[in-house]
């Protein structure tokens, strides 16, 4: 892919999740790598009005280069990319029933099997920290151990892939698996899988995903 490639997929996808429900205005960001430095979506710029030019480029050091000033949540970016080789994308939302949910700072458990597409027999909440921090940043990256996805206690969430397409489908799943557990926390106490099911069923995930 070249770096004209990768900055329209960048809009592209933070577009798509404006149409989709998982972002607001200007709300998220996404970062995807370019060699050793990795590409991110700018501070406060509509996504219906973003050009290829206004995409930051974040080198290993920190430095960043563009006429735009980076997201507020670069460093978020950069501390991911930087613990998780395996991934090449970061996107990050304020999906409704996410950050509703993480306001109760509650992770997701395993209430359904399908919470084993992010990795792991639960989806993590990390504890709270203010926006654009470092703290943020550790906080997200302890809380993604083993994890494609993790909450942002009241914020939003973080979901990872080896491409822009493979997060979003995992955000996108993550926001309908919050819908459906606040459902099930009105309706009563969910029971949830053992750790031997979810043993199972991430044993299966390994070669099967539907």
């Amino acid at each position: 892919m070249t770096a004209a490639q990768a900055r329209k997929q960048l809009i592209a996808v933070m577009r798509r999740t404006l149409v989709l429900g998982l972002n607001t205005g200007t709300a998220g960001n996404a970062s995807l790598r370019a060699g050793r430095d990795f590409l991110v979506t700018p501070s406060g710029v509509s996504y219906g009005r973003m050009t290829p030019g206004d995409i930051v480029t974040v080198t290993t050091t920190g430095e960043t280069r563009g006429k735009r000033k980076p997201s507020s949540e670069w460093c978020l970016h950069a501390a991911i990319l930087a613990a998780r080789p395996e991934f090449s994308a970061v996107l990050h939302t304020h999906a409704p029933h996410v950050a509703a949910l993480s306001t109760l700072r509650k992770g997701i458990p395993a209430f359904h099997y399908m919470v084993a597409v992010a990795g792991g027999a639960d989806i993590r909440c990390a504890p709270y920290a203010t926006f654009g921090t470092k703290k943020l940043a550790d906080n997200a990256v302890t809380a993604l151990a083993g994890r494609s996805a993790c909450l942002l206690a009241n914020h939003g969430m973080i979901a990872c892939g080896r491409s822009l397409d493979e997060a979003l489908d995992l955000a996108l799943e993550v926001e309908n698996l919050t819908r459906q557990y606040l459902l099930a926390l009105a309706a009563g106490a969910p029971r949830n899988l053992s750790a031997t099911e979810m043993a199972r069923v991430l044993k299966k995930f390994t070669t099967y995903k539907s």
